[in-house]
């Protein structure tokens, strides 16, 4: 293979993994948060993929100018789910253990009603619109515009939400509440506000990856499940709670499987994910990254 072949290849791999880190984030920040394990959360990619495909396709608005108004949207969207359901949950749950186990069953039901809601208003076939499909030449090698621009917009808010983590006293907090919730309560940080915050920031980080994803690919109302197990997996990967295990497993998951499909099969593409995953798992139980 030549250079641009492998850049190529590197480069699909990579911008797989883009949207894979987004969609990881949001669930782990999530998960590690407030324990709740959002089987739902590829339906929400699903639903900014739609808003960007209606907005650009029945008014003519940029998807690059539609990506923070899906963000927005579906953070928004966030906040009203937290507060009708799983902030009820949590006041009415004896332990973390049981508010775990309703939250799991709340999500599975918000699942089926996001993915019958899409069908029902979209219908069940492919949809899509062309945008930066020209093809550009970097390092020898070719790709389509639209495919570099989702790189780039992933890996830029990817960054940011892993240094407002780290650098904002909002982070901290956060990642505080992470390590120990009892210990951050007694020392006053606000759960009350951080965790429907937070419940938004995740969903609307899926929405984005939504919207970035309508750019260059096909969009149906069954996608976001298959987002939902491949973010699972990066968390598991990268540990629960780490933001940037989850950036680098996602980014290396994509690349891993750009290969093993390129040299083996594409239908081969499940048992790649689910080998490195097992592999992983019996390495190192907590995750290549967790502290």
């Amino acid at each position: 293979m030549s250079f641009g072949a492998w850049l190529e290849l590197i480069a699909s791999g990579l911008i797989t993994g883009g949207v894979y880190a987004l969609i990881a984030l949001g669930l782990n920040l999530q998960y590690g948060l407030m324990r709740i394990l959002n089987i739902a959360h590829g339906e929400f990619l699903m639903l900014g993929a739609f808003a960007t495909w209606l907005a650009q396709t029945a008014l003519g608005i940029s998807p690059l100018l539609m990506a923070p108004i899906a963000f927005a949207l579906l953070m928004a969207l966030g906040l009203a789910i937290h507060r009708l359901a799983f902030r009820r949950l949590a006041a009415t749950s004896a332990n973390v253990d049981l508010f775990e186990a309703r939250a799991l069953m709340v999500s599975f039901g918000l699942m089926f009603l996001v993915q019958n809601f899409a069908a029902l208003v979209w219908g069940g076939e492919l949809r899509g619109y062309d945008y930066l499909t020209e093809p550009v030449a970097v390092g020898g090698a070719q790709f389509a515009g639209n495919k570099l621009v989702l790189l780039g917009a992933a890996l830029l808010a990817s960054a940011a939400l892993i240094a407002l983590l780290r650098r904002t006293l909002l982070g901290k907090g956060v990642r505080a509440l992470m390590q120990s919730p009892t210990g951050a309560q007694l020392v006053g940080i606000d759960t009350e506000r951080l965790h429907p915050l937070m419940f938004g920031v995740g969903l609307g980080l899926s929405g984005l990856a939504g919207s970035l994803l309508s750019m260059s690919y096909a969009i149906s109302p069954s996608i976001g499940e298959p987002y939902t197990v491949t973010a699972l997996i990066v968390i598991t990967l990268g540990g629960f709670g780490s933001m940037t295990g989850s950036l680098v497993a996602a980014l290396a998951l994509g690349v891993i499987e750009a290969l093993g499909m390129h040299f083996t099969s594409p239908s081969l593409k499940p048992l790649l994910s689910y080998g490195v995953f097992i592999a992983v798992l019996l390495w190192k139980p907590n995750g290549l990254f967790k502290r």
